[in-house]
């Protein structure tokens, strides 16, 4: 399978979840609703509905402190994207516009992952952080 179309399926999923709880939500679904229509205007109208439940469930996940129901959201959107574009890559490029229409409308990442792996033997001691450390030993 072509990366880039894995790729653009991955960011087109994370990209939708993550307006679904903003304005542009309706943007987002307008846009997948058009793309689906053109490739498969007998499904449009149940992306639209697909898109909308899933706003509801997202909204419902969040309320609820439900992290994992968001990453499997993000995970089904880009599946079906995938599908989509395994099916019909000409429809890269449009997806590629959508994607650039809905990124000012993606909530900001508050947060930087940082990931530290260590080994100590012997007496060593191993001191890490992702951020500000303070020792104090005596």
């Amino acid at each position: 399978m072509d990366a880039q179309i894995v790729e653009l399926a991955r960011a087109a999923g994370t990209a939708v979840v993550g307006v679904l709880v903003t304005e542009a939500w309706q943007s987002a679904r307008d846009g997948l609703t058009g793309l689906w229509q053109r490739v498969h205007p007998e499904r449009a109208e149940g992306v639209g509905a697909e898109l909308a439940a899933s706003r509801d469930e997202l909204l419902a996940a969040r309320e609820a402190g439900d992290e994992l129901a968001e990453e499997e959201l993000r995970t089904e959107w880009q599946a079906r994207v995938r599908r989509l574009l395994v099916e019909r890559p000409e429809v890269a490029d449009e997806l590629r516009v959508l994607l650039d229409e809905l990124r000012p409308a993606q909530p900001e990442q508050t947060g930087t992952t940082v990931t530290l792996n260590a080994t100590a033997s012997g007496q060593a001691r191993v001191y890490q952080a992702g951020r500000d450390q303070h020792i104090g030993e005596g």
